[in-house]
């Protein structure tokens, strides 16, 4: 699953994103970063679980956002349904 981080077209990535990805059930799984302020998690965590989409931890945002190929530290991302394009 991490490897579909990667992929543009298969994931969003920040908290707001995420969200929007999780309450319009396109969101397959998330992934949330443990140093992320606090509020955003729980926010994150709470429409996850209510939508009952997995939730998977990762230690940092520099690591989340490495594992998105990102240039700045990410919160939050979801990796998107049912999508087959290509990076």
């Amino acid at each position: 699953m991490p490897e579909r981080l990667k992929k543009r077209a298969m994931r969003v990535v920040g908290v707001r994103q995420a969200l929007r990805a999780v309450r319009e059930d396109r969101a397959d799984t998330v992934f949330l970063a443990m140093d992320a302020d606090a509020r955003l998690r729980q926010q994150v965590e709470r429409a996850a679980r209510e939508k009952g989409v997995p939730l998977r931890l990762i230690s940092t945002m520099e690591e989340l956002s490495s594992l998105c190929r990102v240039d700045v530290p990410s919160a939050a991302a979801a990796v998107l349904k049912n999508t087959q394009a290509a990076d």
